[in-house]
């Protein structure tokens, strides 16, 4: 997949995962799963609950907005030194993600606003045949310290 991240990520791919998911909504709770697990193993448990939903979100929007019968849900996920970055890719480019305000009473529509929440970026960018949604953190930002703090306490 071309880099989809419109302030230039930097590095080599450290890890990467691509699953091709057929458009039915048990492809949802596996894809959300496999991304939790995939980036917790990645060295990054504190955004993989995170990840674990925006990929859901991501994937269900393709499931209502964007498949077309036979035609599989692509989830790639990779990181770099510096991002995380998660992508889905459905066969509709004519439908481009577009965020709305959902009131209290409406059961869909806050998909998107999840997205811009908890990543720290997100967007879309067409392809030859369909379209691809991505979100991205800063991977470095979510790596616990492995050594405790050298800070030492002063007494005065």
């Amino acid at each position: 997949m071309a880099d989809l991240d419109p302030e230039g990520e930097q590095g080599a791919v450290r890890h990467t995962d691509t699953v091709d998911y057929t458009p039915v909504a048990r492809s949802v709770p596996l894809a959300r799963r496999r991304t939790a697990r995939l980036v917790a193993e990645w060295g990054y448990p504190g955004l993989a609950g995170d990840a674990a939903l925006v990929v859901s979100e991501l994937l269900t929007n393709a499931l209502l907005h964007g498949s077309l019968r036979d035609r599989l849900i692509r989830v790639h996920l990779h990181t770099t030194d510096t991002v995380l970055h998660a992508e889905v890719s459905d066969p509709r480019g004519e439908r481009p993600p577009s965020p709305r305000m959902a009131d209290g009473t409406d059961q869909f529509g806050r998909g998107l606003l999840l997205v811009s929440v908890l990543a720290g970026r997100w967007g879309w960018a067409p392809r030859t045949v369909g379209k691809t949604v991505y979100a991205q953190w800063d991977a470095c930002a979510a790596v616990a310290p492995s050594e405790p703090s050298s800070l030492v306490d002063e007494k005065v």
